[in-house]
């Protein structure tokens, strides 16, 4: 009987052996709580319905049959917490990150997970500095400044007009975003006809702005954040000066639209990273199973977050391993159709051919131009 029983239990095992899954967790950071609360929940969401589509179709590794794990901590939108939750996520072992929401958290955090030999990939910041560090395994899959900047000067000086005033905030955003744009519009064949600068506290700009009336240009590039932009399209209507606005992401917001009142027009443009959901070759579909699982609208990164789950997936399944030491070097050369269209980096790790949407104000609203 004792025989029988200890056959018995060492079949048991032997069946759940078989059907023992090993869990492989993955991290996520952004802003959980707080005024950006539903830009950290788009990029969370994003990550989760990744990791729950592939656990449905089932992956294998190493022989097993592994199932991912979501852990998703908040950053607050803080550099000093996101270095706190980044060591969190290395601590509790997650094998890559997707995140963070903003520059000011990712870079930070990224020499956190460098140090610790696990990857990120950013769905949402676009400092150049982020992978210019020259971290190994750090990416991301929105376009960065770089890639807006030449699109506004590209758009401006060939859509727009030929003579271009830029005006910058001065913080490393603004002044960096600037630069590349003035590369653009004189590679794209327009002029410079100045150059003027401002802070990211002021609200009074009539005395750059009436040294640019001056300068008659066609188009005014204001590089910056809503909060300046606003103030400063009402001014521009006040000094009538008739040139064409265009800002980028930091002015592409509703926010701007308020502030600026009846002085925004339609001669106003801006810029975002990404193309519009609808646009995007599996935004559809991707935005349907979205609103299904969640119940919820996408805002603006979901898209992003998918697919850096997806290609931290991806290199695993590539290297049939969850090591990071393992299939981190693969992500380098994952390429493959995402939500986004083509998922693939360069050498530093950005994502190839980012793309930039122009929109143009029509009718109350930011529209994409076609």
């Amino acid at each position: 009987m004792k025989h029988t029983l200890v056959a018995l239990a060492v079949l048991g095992l032997g069946a759940s052996a078989v059907h023992a899954q090993e869990v492989v967790k993955l991290g996520t950071a952004a802003p959980l709580t707080g005024t950006q609360a539903h830009l950290g929940k788009d990029i969370e969401n994003g990550v989760r319905l990744a990791v729950e589509e592939y656990n449905a179709k089932g992956v294998t590794l190493g022989g097993k049959k592994v199932k991912f794990e979501v852990q998703a901590e908040d950053d607050q939108a803080d550099p000093r917490a996101a270095t706190t939750v980044a060591q969190r996520l290395v601590d509790s072992g997650v094998k890559g990150v997707v995140g963070h929401l903003n520059s000011g958290a990712s870079i930070p955090a990224s020499r956190i997970y460098n140090d610790a030999g696990l990857p990120q990939i950013s769905p949402a910041s676009t400092n150049p500095k982020l992978t210019q560090q020259n971290f190994k395994a750090v990416f991301r899959t929105i376009a960065n400044d770089v890639q807006q900047g030449l699109a506004i000067g590209k758009y401006a000086a060939t859509k727009l007009g030929k003579k271009i005033a830029l005006i910058d905030d001065r913080t490393a955003y603004g002044q960096g975003l600037a630069d590349e744009v003035e590369k653009a519009v004189k590679a794209s064949g327009g002029q410079i006809v100045g150059r003027e600068f401002t802070s990211d506290k002021a609200n009074d700009f009539q005395a750059i702005l009436t040294r640019i009336k001056g300068q008659n240009p066609d188009v005014i590039v204001y590089s910056g954040m809503d909060t300046q932009g606003g103030p400063m399209l009402k001014q521009i209507k006040q000094l009538g000066i008739n040139a064409k606005f265009i800002t980028g992401d930091g002015g592409c917001t509703g926010e701007i639209i308020k502030l600026a009142g009846d002085a925004i027009g339609a001669n106003a443009y801006c810029t975002q990273p990404g193309l519009p959901l609808e646009q995007m070759p599996g935004g559809k579909d991707f935005n349907a199973r979205f609103k299904k699982r969640f119940n919820a609208d996408v805002q603006i990164y979901a898209p992003y977050a998918y697919d850096a789950t997806s290609a931290i997936i991806e290199a695993m399944k590539a290297t049939n391993s969850a090591d990071p030491a393992k299939y981190a070097p693969a992500i380098a050369k994952v390429n493959f159709p995402g939500v986004i269209g083509k998922v693939a980096f360069d050498a530093k790790g950005d994502i190839l051919d980012g793309a930039v949407t122009v929109y143009q104000f029509k009718g109350g609203k930011w529209e994409p131009t076609r």
